[in-house]
């Protein structure tokens, strides 16, 4: 049975990741969504908060299989925790590729079983980010066509405050 992790931030989840989340369900027996803690990125949502926002999103789009779990450290501990086979990351553009790559390298330094598994993104997703998602509603703008209904919401609420 092959297990495969796929981690983030998810701050918020969209659905450029729901579709990652999608297409690496078909190549593994198991997948595993993580929703990381990232001391180098401001987050809008807490930890909790994005956790329980991945949970809803996946429900509203129909993928109810998945298990989502929260982790605060570093992800070869997680993989290694987890005995995942591989992890999963999504890249939409060459400098997706730069970071991903040094990433990559790094965590097999760390931890040598490390397998990492990357998902071109969809034509239609490739320009949308948590960050450009954040943004465009902080101007009022509609960010309906980029992330799931309760995110929507959630994100006009927190923002609201």
């Amino acid at each position: 049975m092959t297990k495969a992790l796929y981690p983030g931030s998810f701050d918020p989840i969209t659905y450029g990741h729901i579709d990652i989340i999608k297409r690496a369900q078909k190549l593994f027996d198991r997948l595993i969504v993580a929703v990381m803690r990232n001391p180098d990125k401001p987050m809008l949502f807490t930890l909790e908060e994005r956790h329980r926002l991945v949970v809803e999103a996946l429900r509203e789009v129909g993928l109810n299989t998945v298990e989502i779990i929260t982790h605060d450290g570093l992800l070869v501990d997680l993989a290694r925790h987890l005995r995942v086979d591989a992890v999963v990351r999504g890249l939409r553009a060459s400098t997706d590729f730069e970071y991903e790559f040094q990433l990559a390298l790094t965590n097999r330094d760390l931890y040598p079983d490390f397998e990492s598994v990357y998902l071109m993104t969809s034509r239609d997703f490739s320009f949308i980010s948590s960050s450009i998602v954040r943004q465009v509603k902080s101007y009022g703008g509609d960010v309906s066509r980029f992330v799931p209904a309760c995110v929507d919401r959630a994100l006009t609420e927190k923002l609201r405050r």
